[in-house]
């Protein structure tokens, strides 16, 4: 999807997957070491981002919609706390390498031919002995009609998920049902996939 897309996805006067962490995201960020220096990839307007930075992590949030970063600004301005915003399309431009201790993400839906370089693209961005954790709906997800996209080609199938990072160590793995009620456009239950990884 665009940016044009999520800029206008974006541009309602409230935050429209609310303003509380994700579920998952809240029960894992206990395994991520005090201060430490984490992206957000995808992270949209800002909900996840704040959390962390609220816990005293060092947190930088990337996103392509500039409005949604503009909204993560707010949000963290609300909560008086900082988070650092990057504007890029990570399906086509690489993070800086090696310079978090912990990356997370939280829906980002790409189309299936770039999804390996988007979710590379976060897992590089880790120091080694680092952590990656997030939450994605699977191709499921289209029976359910809670929310996320309408397409399979921007849903995620598990087994690319344990390919791609086989060489890594899965501390949580999951495929299966969650009740997700976050904002107006994930209400109820829907199919995800989770996964805790150390680099």
């Amino acid at each position: 999807m665009s940016k044009e897309h999520w800029d206008k996805s974006f541009s309602d006067t409230d935050f429209v997957y609310g303003e509380r962490e994700n579920h998952f995201i809240n029960n894992k960020s206990n395994i991520i070491p005090a201060h430490s220096a984490i992206g957000c990839f995808a992270e949209g307007e800002g909900r996840n981002a704040v959390y962390l930075a609220k816990l005293g992590h060092d947190v930088t949030a990337f996103d392509q919609s500039t409005v949604g970063l503009e909204k993560t600004k707010t949000l963290a301005g609300q909560n008086n706390v900082e988070v650092k915003t990057a504007a890029m399309d990570l399906t086509k431009e690489k993070v800086q390498g090696n310079q978090f201790n912990a990356a997370i993400m939280v829906y980002g839906h790409v189309p299936k031919n770039d999804q390996k370089f988007f979710m590379e693209n976060m897992v590089n961005s880790v120091k080694t002995g680092g952590y990656i954790i997030f939450e994605i709906y699977s191709e499921a997800q289209l029976e359910y009609q809670t929310g996320g996209p309408k397409s399979v080609d921007m849903l995620y199938d598990p087994a690319d998920i344990l390919n791609w990072f086989q060489s890594y160590k899965f501390i949580h793995f999951y495929y299966g049902e969650a009740v997700r009620n976050e904002g107006k456009r994930h209400v109820g239950t829907g199919h995800v996939i989770q996964a805790v990884m150390k680099k």
